[in-house]
């Protein structure tokens, strides 16, 4: 196993130079905040993650959860993870001090979190969620239910979870059937299924506060019928304590990979005595769990980032202790007589490795990018200011969410690949990164959801006001990028991406303009994969250019070496990625329809 899984170098240059933390600092809500403070945050996840969470990752897997007596027993672990996770504010640290929080930049939090992901990716989830529960609560229940929950979520003491998905509706939530009905006390009785509930059970926790989506007696059928309710495992029983609140954990999924990562079948009301209370206003659930929707999509793309972070370094390190083959000659052939070489020496094996660092260096950046909008848009107060980052934000996320998903994928398949027949074998890491990441396409919306919002909703609005803006923060970069000679033709390279760009939006937009939505959207997995490697480019190109004026300046905060890597990097990505979108391009562009049903089926 790799004994490095994330280079803290990397993560701060990113972090402070390229995103600039400083500016975010500067808003009133971080005052109480300077780098150096945050370093030491930084630097204290680090140890945490190297004694508590690194060395437990391949024993979490072969140790997975798994239900037993009516509950699901984990990894021990877990409860360090709670209890740290609590004592070291890695729940609370993003929340306003009057919630018991930290008030820190969803930046730093996020970095403090990917460190985490990259150690062992089985245990931040249940920090996670309890994170999410408890932000919903704070941002949308009354005072009662948040002195009563709140505290005990934030010190990891109880965990929270979230409670969408039903067996028979999947990702479509307006088929969601769990019952609400009022009750003389101002509760709900609460009687359904929902099924893969992470962290939704085990040993660790005294308590559960699940965050239910469920629909009214009467309520309207579809999306706007759906409220949100606080539904413990226990609840409380008037005199301080806790009595059983009717919430059965039913089972505990077994899984390809985050095998320690429990994710349970939970049954509520199977004796009729499962009570919840509303959280905020009726029939306004789904719209109070999404707009927690783009923290939790920004977890997924930050936990696929890390994933593919530390295969890369697993696969880094193996490289360069394999000796294996012998170099070409000048002649073109192997002399036999000559001693093995390293495989990192094999133009083949440096081409994998640097894909798979161009995709977790490159979705590192653009997670930290995410967060930073994220920060200005809920702190700086010009309302234009304020509207230009939450439209950034709405824009980006779905490849936030997707690209690192998708792609982080493929670069831990090459990093695999570089291990050769080891890479498949249990007693090496590879694999199981393999198996953790591949869930995370399906995370949070899968890739097909994620698309339809990119193209279908997240594009066309405000007129394609959000499109307009991010065009322009990538001609600035494109404007600073050709000031140097040497990056000139790159950024010559992404402003004739953005004018095909153009086009193929041009061409989608024209079905949607004509009432014809089954084609507009029919190809919007092909027009993701299209943005998503422009944007990266634009990240790329972005980092490349800090390096280079970096490098001039002489201002180094890392070695040249460093700044040198970024700059070869990004040319690796223009090279070997980027052109990849005139193909995804011609099948955009293509008049030809396929994939739409028709009265013929071709499926057999």
């Amino acid at each position: 196993m790799a004994n490095q899984y994330v280079d803290i170098d990397t993560l701060k240059f990113f972090l402070y130079d390229v995103h600039n933390l400083e500016e975010v600092l500067l808003q009133e809500r971080f005052t109480d905040h300077d780098r150096d403070s945050l370093n030491l945050f930084i630097d204290s996840v680090k140890e945490f993650s190297d004694r508590e969470l690194f060395p437990y990752f391949k024993e979490m897997d072969e140790n997975p959860a798994y239900h037993e007596n009516g509950g699901v027993v984990v990894h021990k672990q877990v409860e360090v993870m709670m209890k740290k996770g609590g004592e070291m504010g890695l729940i609370s640290g993003t929340f306003d001090y009057e919630a018991g929080g930290l008030q820190m930049p969803m930046m730093v939090y996020t970095a403090s979190a990917f460190i985490q992901d990259a150690a062992n990716n089985h245990l931040p989830g249940y920090v996670g969620l309890t994170l999410g529960a408890a932000e919903l609560i704070i941002h949308f229940a009354n005072k009662e239910l948040n002195d009563t929950y709140v505290p005990k979520m934030l010190s990891g003491d109880w965990g929270g979870t979230m409670c969408l998905t039903e067996p028979q509706a999947g990702s479509s939530l307006s088929d969601v059937v769990t019952k609400a009905s009022p009750q003389d006390d101002g509760s709900y009785k609460i009687s359904g299924q929902k099924i893969f509930i992470s962290g939704g059970d085990h040993q660790y926790a005294e308590n559960f506060v699940h965050l239910v989506l469920a629909r009214i007696e009467g309520a309207p059928a579809g999306t706007k019928g759906i409220s949100l309710f606080i539904v413990p495992k226990k609840r409380p029983d008037g005199k301080g304590g806790l009595i059983s609140n009717d919430v059965t954990t039913v089972a505990d999924f077994q899984k390809m990979g985050q095998r320690g990562y429990c994710t349970t079948h939970l049954g509520f009301g199977d004796a009729d005595d499962c009570k919840g209370w509303l959280v905020g206003e009726a029939h306004h659930g789904l719209k109070y769990m999404f707009l927690m929707m783009n923290g939790a999509r920004i977890a997924v793309g930050r936990g696929a980032a890390a994933i593919a972070t530390a295969a890369y370094h697993a696969s880094l390190q193996y490289a360069k202790e394999r000796p294996q083959g012998r170099k070409l000659a000048s002649t073109g052939k192997k002399d036999p007589e000559q001693g093995q070489t390293l495989i990192i020496n094999h133009p083949d094996v440096r081409r994998m490795l640097l894909l798979q660092k161009v995709v977790a260096e490159g979705s590192l950046s653009l997670v930290l990018l995410a967060s930073k909008y994220y920060d200005l848009k809920e702190t700086v107060t010009d309302p234009l200011e304020k509207e230009r980052y939450s439209l950034l934000l709405e824009l980006i996320i779905p490849m936030v969410k997707t690209y690192p998903s998708e792609m982080g994928a493929q670069a831990v398949s090459n990093g695999l690949q570089v291990l050769g027949g080891y890479g498949f074998c249990a007693d090496f890491i590879l694999q199981q990164y393999h198996r953790d990441i591949r869930i995370f396409p399906i995370y949070e919306g899968t890739t097909g959801i994620q698309s339809q919002d990119l193209l279908g909703r997240k594009l066309l609005m405000e007129n394609g006001k959000a499109l307009e803006l991010l065009t322009k923060e990538v001609m600035l970069t494109i404007e600073n990028a050709s000031k140097f000679e040497d990056l000139r033709k790159y950024a010559n390279t992404l402003g004739g991406k953005l004018q095909l760009a153009q086009k193929v939006i041009g061409f989608l937009v024209g079905f949607a303009k004509k009432g014809d939505y089954e084609r507009f959207l029919s190809d919007a997995s092909p027009f993701m994969e299209f943005l998503s490697n422009i944007t990266l480019a634009w990240v790329w190109l972005e980092t490349a250019t800090f390096a280079k004026s970096t490098l001039i300046s002489g201002a180094l905060k890392y070695s040249e070496e460093f700044y040198e890597s970024k700059i070869h990097a990004m040319r690796f990505y223009y090279k070997y990625e980027l052109p990849k979108t005139t193909g995804l391009a011609e099948i955009l562009t293509n008049e030809e329809v396929l994939t739409v049903a028709t009265e013929k089926e071709i499926l057999h």
